[in-house]
């Protein structure tokens, strides 16, 4: 993350990021059938087993130490095993650390060329939020972004919206952090409550 703030982002305001949701809800959504073909068991949760035959398929080469802690990366809750929407997590992960290392292969391998740009908005979205660019947002960074957008709330939303990122409340938020909030935000974690 550090590295790709050093690029900048091209996200002005949170407001445009915002305007963005119902895209990225699509796009995330268009992720179930990935998710169902990789949930083998059919439980609603990828075990470390079927995590193993997903990297296999997508044509990722990680080693089994490698595997597990991404695996423990994104098990946000720890239950031992990855819901749909610690996938999506999951997902970003893959193509940030195979772009890092293969260019773009990623998307041709994961078959969704329209997640790139989901993916990358939530990078460019992190990047606005981490003003001195150490890897992490803070509180006041939360705040500062929320109050550029000019209302008289904006205090308020911006620690309610920390408040929902910081999942070990250690006072910063991580991409993973983040990106597991955001797709919240857009509305992921409301098809699944439907559909329980």
């Amino acid at each position: 993350m550090k590295r790709r703030a050093s690029v900048g982002t091209a996200v002005k305001s949170f407001n445009t990021v915002i305007l963005k949701f119902p895209k990225i809800d699509e796009s995330l959504r268009k992720c179930k059938a990935v998710f169902q073909q990789f949930d083998e068991d059919m439980n609603g949760a990828i075990d470390h087993e079927e995590l193993k035959k997903c990297v296999q398929q997508l044509q990722v080469s990680f080693t089994e130490e490698e595997i597990t802690d991404l695996f423990n990366a994104c098990d946000i809750n720890q239950d031992m095993g990855i819901k749909f929407n610690e996938f999506i997590v999951l997902l970003c992960l893959v193509y940030l650390l195979k772009d890092n290392a293969n260019g773009h292969e990623s998307k041709l391998r994961i078959g969704m060329p329209n997640l790139e740009a989901t993916f990358e908005t939530f990078v460019d979205a992190f990047v606005f939020l981490d003003k001195n660019r150490d890897g992490f947002v803070s509180n006041n960074e939360m705040v500062h972004a929320i109050n550029e957008s000019g209302d008289r709330s904006a205090g308020k939303i911006a620690m309610k919206r920390f408040e929902e990122m910081d999942w070990d409340q250690n006072g910063s938020v991580s991409f993973k952090e983040f990106h597991f909030a955001f797709t919240n935000w857009v509305g992921i974690d409301d098809e699944e409550d439907e559909e329980e």
